[in-house]
């Protein structure tokens, strides 16, 4: 039994390295995959407890290994989708391998944080989960408008004092833009006729790619841009800002985990609103995002099993899967047991992300950068095409000059998240 569970853990393990690093592939395949299978599975000595062991360890290690795709190719999914930018910048700075250390740091620290925060948060929403999911719409327009009030622009000695409202304009623009593409890229799913067959079609995967990867490959192929050599920089960060970049993430993972029909993407920028700052040029205030980027991921992972467990309803496919497996309602013994499964895959991730970030540089630094970020665009593009056909592609390509406004117009990124934010609002006001 024990070598089994280990064997499992083992091989949830080296799927969540697949997923991690390749562009595309998320966590909700292989847990589908593995549903799928679980009879032929069980043929071979698995039980249910087993699988599902291995659905938990590939969505925990997934979160922990997503970022190196999103820092070294730009490529990233729904839930790295805002530390791109920050993420790019310090590899242009020659500070990649930092990056992906804060990140490690964000991930593995938030599973502490996730386990003493579980109880109070479980009392918490006991009382507050039927009010927070009927007025969800609200919060919603809540976080979009405190969004756009908190938009001042990047500083340029001598603006006037009225300049911010032209940032803000700005940010409504590319809110909007970004909503209304995303509105249309999730009300015709249909239209997705993908030539290779890997799970279902995700036009998070044209719209993600298109908004915070390919805008920024294409204006660092535009700009010119070349890679420094990466060195191990000492860190610099306060443990303080370390410690709340943790929690912030944590808390804002948490509390996403248990509403239906909001992802992991919208828990980013309640964390891009607590950590204020232009993350593109403020160093510190970029790593400390970085940080909270990772811990809000792995958060919401650890988060979507203990809410399936009090509340019975699973927040992501993967937790559909354990669910399925399992059973509606998780008994406390199997809950510790996948926690303690949380905590030694962590351990495995946390060292696996080090160790492959540390060894990318020296593959990129043996290519010209200017050919790496083409062909990474031409792979994203021949992606998008396989996994979601043509109209996929039109929703891409419609996504990439979207991604490049906020640079152009001196706004941050996070507006773009509009993409995730207007549907979801749609949904609850019952509109469309």
């Amino acid at each position: 039994m024990l070598d089994l569970l280990i064997l499992s853990v083992l091989i949830g393990f080296a799927l969540g390295l697949i997923s991690g690093l390749i562009p595309g592939i998320h966590t909700n395949n292989f847990a589908l995959i593995l549903l799928a299978l679980s009879p032929a599975i069980a043929d071979l000595g698995f039980s249910n407890i087993h699988i599902a062991a291995m659905i938990l360890a590939n969505s925990i290690t997934h979160t922990f290994l997503n970022i190196i795709p999103s820092v070294y190719l730009g490529a990233p999914d729904a839930d790295t989708a805002l530390a791109v930018l920050p993420g790019h910048s310090m590899l242009l700075d020659g500070m990649g391998m930092a990056a992906i250390r804060l990140s490690a740091l964000g991930s593995a620290g938030s599973i502490v944080v996730s386990l003493l925060i579980a109880a109070p948060l479980v009392l918490f929403f006991g009382h507050y989960y039927d009010f927070m999911r009927e007025n969800m719409g609200w919060i919603l327009l809540m976080v979009v408008l405190l969004m756009i009030l908190t938009e001042s622009g990047r500083y340029v000695e001598g603006q006037g004092s009225l300049v911010h409202l032209k940032y803000k304009f700005y940010a409504v623009v590319v809110l909007l833009l970004s909503g209304i593409l995303g509105a249309i890229g999730f009300g015709n799913t249909d239209l997705m006729h993908p030539y290779f067959q890997f799970g279902s079609p995700s036009i998070l995967l044209s719209l993600l790619t298109g908004l915070f990867g390919a805008s920024v490959l294409l204006i660092s192929v535009l700009t010119k841009s070349v890679l420094p050599e990466q060195r191990q920089h000492p860190l610099n960060l306060r443990s303080r800002w370390v410690l709340r970049g943790i929690a912030v993430g944590s808390i804002a993972g948490a509390i996403v985990a248990w509403l239906p029909g909001v992802s992991s993407g919208v828990a980013t920028v309640l964390a891009r609103l607590a950590i204020r700052g232009d993350l593109e040029h403020h160093r510190t205030r970029a790593m400390e995002f970085i940080v909270s980027v990772s811990g809000t991921n792995t958060s919401n992972a650890v988060f979507g099993l203990i809410a399936l467990f009090i509340i019975g309803y699973p927040r992501s496919g993967a937790m559909v899967a354990v669910r399925d497996l399992v059973g509606e309602t998780l008994d406390f013994h199997l809950v510790l047991l996948f926690l303690i499964v949380v905590v030694l895959v962590s351990i495995a991730a946390y060292a696996a992300t080090i160790f492959i970030g540390d060894l990318a540089p020296s593959v990129l630094a043996r290519f010209d950068y200017q050919k790496i970020c083409m062909a990474i665009l031409i792979g994203i593009v021949v992606m998008v095409i396989l996994v979601n056909g043509v109209f996929g592609l039109a929703v891409f390509l419609a996504a990439v000059p979207i991604g490049m406004l906020p640079y152009y117009m001196g706004v941050k990124k996070s507006h773009a998240m509009g993409v995730l934010l207007l549907p979801v609002m749609m949904y609850y006001f019952g509109v469309g």
